[in-house]
C-alpha cells in the first residue's frame, strides 16, 4: 500500500487533469508545481534551504508556463526533495510520518506525463474506443 496508494494517486491526478483543455492544463500544472515547491516551507525544517527550493520552484514554475518539460523538471525537483525530507524525518504531513515517502513516488508519475507533453489521456481513450466501435 505504501508505493501502489500514491502511484493511483499520481495516475488519477493524471486523469483529472487531462479534463482540463490547453492551454490551462499547462498552466495549471505549472501554477500547482509552483505551490509544491512552498509545501514544505512552514516546517521542512531545513532552514534557508527550504527557502532557497521554494524559490528555484517558483523559477522553473514559471517557466513552466510555456514548457510542458519545465512543470515535468519541477516535479523531478519536488521528488528529490520529498526524499531529502523522508530521509531527514520532515514529512509533508506532520500527521502522516511516511508522506514525503509516498510523494516521492506519486510525483514521478507526474513527471513523466507533463514531460510526454502533458497530452489529454481521457481524449486518448475516447478517440481510442471511438475508433473500436467504428471498426467492430
Amino acid at each position: 500500500m505504501t508505493v501502489l496508494v500514491p502511484l493511483l494517486i499520481g495516475v488519477l491526478y493524471v486523469c483529472v487533469n487531462s479534463l482540463i483543455p490547453e492551454p490551462h492544463r499547462r498552466r495549471f500544472n505549472a501554477v500547482l508545481v509552483g505551490g509544491a515547491g512552498a509545501a514544505y516551507l512552514s516546517g521542512g525544517g531545513l532552514g534557508v534551504a527550504e527557502v532557497a527550493f521554494t524559490a528555484l520552484l517558483t523559477y522553473v514554475a514559471w517557466r513552466g508556463l510555456e514548457s510542458w518539460r519545465f512543470i515535468g523538471l519541477g516535479w523531478l525537483l519536488h521528488t528529490a526533495w520529498d526524499v531529502v525530507h523522508h530521509l531527514n524525518g520532515g514529512a509533508i504531513l506532520p500527521f502522516a510520518p511516511g508522506s514525503s515517502l509516498g510523494c516521492a513516488i506519486c510525483d514521478p508519475v507526474i513527471a513523466v506525463w507533463c514531460l510526454a507533453g502533458g497530452r489529454s489521456v481521457t481524449d486518448a481513450l475516447r478517440a481510442r474506443f471511438s475508433r473500436t466501435r467504428a471498426v467492430g
